[in-house]
């Protein structure tokens, strides 16, 4: 297998418009879920995560919530989660309580099931942000998915409540922390054309084909636009061009293992628009 790496600067018509924006346009949706956690979704961008410990009065306690966020134009969505500590609460509690604490006029839509768990759907009918909510709750936690910005008969928020899959032991990308060296709002990303030295690769480590990809037979390249950020992390993965069976993923779980020295502008570490390209072929 060849894996090339190809600077972003030479693709300048395509790069002109976002060089320094931090949410790239949206390419192949690619299923991710946060460890520890019984639920997996797919995402049209890299979504980004969040781990709080939020004071709860009813508990006299803290308890762990977590959101997961991704932005694809004017569409946001989001996943919610809720530790649900002793003494739980029902799901019809809990979603009464986010219900009356939302600034959205929530309307009950419509009951789900996703194996063995039973949820709700909630929707805001507002023309200038539509919105709408599911609900689940699984043994310790309840999750929350949203889509903002689309209603729920739009293709985009179809697809992302259609991907939802709960349980032990999922599969997907791992949603890594905000904090762990992400590119976030009011930070500069350059082109190639624009720093003073490149980003220069120390390790890029090669994806595997999966089971399923060699039964299939599957070949081709996938492509990722990423950003070797100034803190030695790749960051900011948007898939350009994907492939089935799981080489996508392998793609990604690459890519973040790329080890680099950052660009450079002005004497100083800076965040960099790169492509890269990972072949698959059976030989």
């Amino acid at each position: 297998m060849k894996t090339k790496l190809t600077l972003l600067a030479c693709l300048s018509i395509l790069l002109a418009s976002i060089a320094n924006a931090q949410t790239a346009p949206s390419g192949p949706w690619v299923r991710y879920t946060v460890k520890g956690e019984e639920f997996s979704v797919s995402f049209p961008v890299e979504p980004s995560l969040k781990t709080s410990d939020i004071f709860v009065p009813r508990l006299k306690k803290g308890r762990l919530e977590r959101v997961i966020e991704a932005k694809a134009g004017a569409v946001v969505y989001r996943v919610y989660v809720y530790e649900n500590p002793k003494p739980r609460q029902t799901l019809k509690e809990f979603i009464a309580e986010q219900t009356t604490k939302s600034d959205l006029d929530l309307t009950f839509e419509r009951e789900l099931k996703i194996a063995k768990f039973t949820g709700q759907q909630f929707s805001s009918h507002n023309r200038d942000f539509p919105a709408t909510e599911q609900f689940f709750a699984t043994e310790g936690r309840f999750y929350r998915f949203v889509v903002q910005g689309a209603t729920a008969a739009d293709a985009d928020a179809r697809q992302f409540f259609s991907s939802v899959m709960l349980g032990k032991k999922q599969e997907g990308i791992e949603v890594l922390e905000a904090a762990a060296g992400g590119v976030g709002p009011g930070t500069n990303v350059y082109t190639g054309k624009q720093v003073d030295t490149k980003a220069r690769l120390i390790s890029k480590p090669e994806p595997n084909y999966t089971e399923d990809a060699r039964r299939d037979a599957v070949e081709g390249t996938v492509i990722l636009k990423v950003i070797f950020a100034a803190s030695g992390k790749i960051t900011n993965i948007v898939v350009v061009q994907g492939l089935p069976d799981g080489l996508t993923e392998r793609a990604i779980v690459a890519a973040r293992k790329i080890r680099f020295v950052p660009a450079t502008k002005e004497g100083k570490y800076v965040s960099m628009w790169i492509q890269l390209e990972y072949n698959f072929g059976l030989y």
